[in-house]
């Protein structure tokens, strides 16, 4: 490491609150699906920021989308109309097929909305504040305070009780458990469609369609949090799409914006109407003309350049290849995920090699200590695949 880089490093930890555990590197640019840090090294970005960057770095119709903004207008509030967040609105719902649009800074105030909008939902019904929600085990939402009471990890939580009250939990894909947690206060459940910090665990037709007629059976909203597997990841522009089973409430962010900070949460036609007002929820960066210029051109690049069916072409290849390292090594207990969203299973911690592959030009991530989560930019090829996984061979063959 040149001594450039140690200082930046040492002055960062002088300087920020250290609530995170970073590697020990200085990321300075990016070009397609490569980051560069500050002495010239190469890294193949099987991250893309966690999920965010699916059209990858340095991608020219978005910068120049972007920069187009920056010299025409950054910012008005929400006391004013603008172009770019109603043509913004108008494009994510010809995509999800809902019918109301909030947008938000991140996924955590996604979140929150989704929330927010569910309880005021279930109030104007019969004026109660006592209502319940429903939440999965393993389950991973943000880390404000609406967000992180439906997170399903206690250690999460734990040092910040006591949390937003009269939250359930339930697990992922057993139906008996959700409906154990059911009574008359129940006012929505809310899931990731593909768990992921939580281990890449996908939801199942058979479960997600029985949690929907439950939904519809009892006047429950059904709220799916598509923050990490929406947008493309699993070869549909939102997970749920693949089965059919849409929600009343959804939220996105992380490639909404491909790197600006946006996020979303959107309402049916029923919890639209039914629910949040005026002076009801607000925000005053949400939906500015530079982070909607940003989302209206991710979807538009989305259509125009075939992400999501690059996605289907590369995916199975992924699999193939990850399925191939497994049958190799005793030690990897499984692979799961849908798309590019994967993940393989160790019956070991897997830092050790995160942490030699980055010594070898490729970045990785986990999902919890004994799975390694791959949630490449949506843009990689089968070339990009087979780099990877010769790099990620030649450490695995070392443990």
């Amino acid at each position: 490491m040149s001594e450039l880089m140690q200082n930046y490093i040492d002055e960062a930890e002088k300087a920020l609150l250290h609530t995170y555990n970073r590697y020990q590197i200085v990321l300075d640019k990016g070009d397609g699906v490569y980051l560069y840090d500050l002495d010239g090294k190469k890294y193949l970005d099987f991250v893309s920021g966690i999920a965010v960057f699916a059209l990858g770095y340095n991608y020219k119709d978005y910068n120049d989308a972007l920069k187009a903004q920056i010299d025409k207008l950054l910012h008005t509030s929400n006391y004013y109309y603008n172009v770019p967040a109603i043509e913004a609105a108008k494009k994510i719902k010809e995509v999800s097929g809902m019918d109301r649009v909030f947008f938000t800074n991140s996924g955590a105030e996604a979140v929150e909305g989704a929330i927010k909008a569910a309880r005021k939902y279930a109030y104007l019904k019969d004026g109660r504040t006592d209502h319940e929600i429903i939440a999965m085990n393993h389950s991973f939402h943000g880390r404000t305070f609406g967000a992180l009471s439906v997170t399903g990890n206690p250690h999460y939580r734990e040092a910040f009780e006591p949390m937003i009250g009269n939250i359930k939990f339930a697990d992922l894909n057993d139906f008996d458990s959700v409906l154990a947690n059911v009574t008359d206060k129940t006012c929505a459940i809310i899931m990731e469609t593909v768990q992921g910090e939580g281990g890449i665990f996908p939801a199942t037709k058979e479960f997600l369609t029985k949690v929907r007629e439950l939904c519809d059976e009892k006047d429950i909203l059904l709220i799916l949090d598509e923050i990490q597997c929406g947008m493309g990841r699993t070869g549909y522009m939102y997970a749920w799409q693949k089965y059919g089973i849409k929600p009343d409430i959804m939220t996105t962010a992380k490639a909404l914006g491909c790197g600006v900070p946006v996020g979303a949460f959107l309402l049916n036609e029923k919890v639209g109407a039914h629910s949040l007002v005026a002076g009801d929820h607000g925000t005053t960066y949400g939906g500015n003309p530079f982070a909607c210029a940003a989302i209206n051109k991710v979807l538009d690049l989305f259509k125009e350049d075939n992400i999501i069916e690059n996605v289907k072409n590369v995916a199975p290849y992924l699999e193939q290849r990850l399925d191939e390292l497994k049958e190799r090594y005793d030690f990897i207990i499984d692979r799961r995920g849908a798309g590019l969203m994967q993940g393989l299973v160790f019956n070991r911690p897997v830092a050790d090699v995160i942490n030699m592959a980055l010594s070898k030009g490729l970045i990785l991530i986990n999902a919890g200590s004994e799975i390694i989560r791959f949630v490449p930019p949506l843009v990689i090829t089968k070339e990009n695949v087979d780099d990877m996984i010769a790099i990620l061979d030649s450490c695995l063959g070392t443990i």
